[in-house]
């Protein structure tokens, strides 16, 4: 599903430290050396579960001792039949590509999502892979105007995005890590071509 390779040379998704201070395990998550007899100890249920799915888990975001709690749907529950990634989480581009869910163009049934087929290349990540951003998979579901012109400006080297900001809910992070794949444990689904790869398409033909 993947078209045209369009690279934008001088996109930024830069490292800083925060993303060093990052890079630690996932809160309240007991390494399997920890466990030993402890009340804090993971019921063992969710010792099978990835570190990512298995924080938010343990560190619910609802008052449960509000009495509407129970009237919640889980996500279990809401997602039943939707294949999962590597860290438990709904596989949602497997789920629209497989039929399992349909999202509308809009309100009226005969309203259409206008695709765009363009690959991005950003190439300002040190040592890490570089990264494609594939617009295909994005417009699928989602207009242009979602990201253009906030928060991504549409033109080459404008966007100075770090892990930092992602991490703080910016940039990529406005969906990602909230409801698309948590970026923190899926690095290789962004960070996927090489510096060789991109140094071969930066070559006079």
């Amino acid at each position: 599903m993947l078209g045209a390779l369009g690279l934008v040379f001088g996109a930024s998704i830069a490292a800083d430290p925060f993303v060093v201070a990052a890079l630690k395990p996932a809160p309240n998550v007991l390494p399997v050396e920890d466990e030993g007899n402890t009340s804090d100890q993971p019921p063992a249920e969710l010792r099978e579960m990835h570190p990512a799915r298995m924080a938010i888990v343990r560190n619910p975001i609802h008052d449960e001792s509000n009495p509407e709690y129970h009237r919640l749907q889980k996500l279990d529950d809401a997602m039943l039949g939707v294949k999962r990634d590597a860290a438990g989480f709904p596989d949602w581009m497997m789920a629209l590509r497989s039929g399992a869910i349909a999202p509308r163009a809009g309100l009226s049934p005969d309203e259409r999502m206008s695709t765009f087929d363009l690959n991005i290349v950003m190439t300002n990540t040190r040592e890490m892979p570089n990264v494609l951003f594939p617009h295909l998979s994005h417009t699928l579901w989602l207009d242009c105007v979602n990201c253009h012109p906030y928060p991504f400006l549409p033109k080459a080297g404008a966007n100075q995005i770090t892990m930092s900001e992602i991490f703080r809910g910016k940039y990529c992070g406005m969906c990602h890590d909230r409801v698309a794949f948590i970026t923190f444990f899926s690095c290789d689904r962004c960070h996927s071509v090489s510096h060789a790869v991109t140094e071969r398409k930066r070559e006079p033909k």
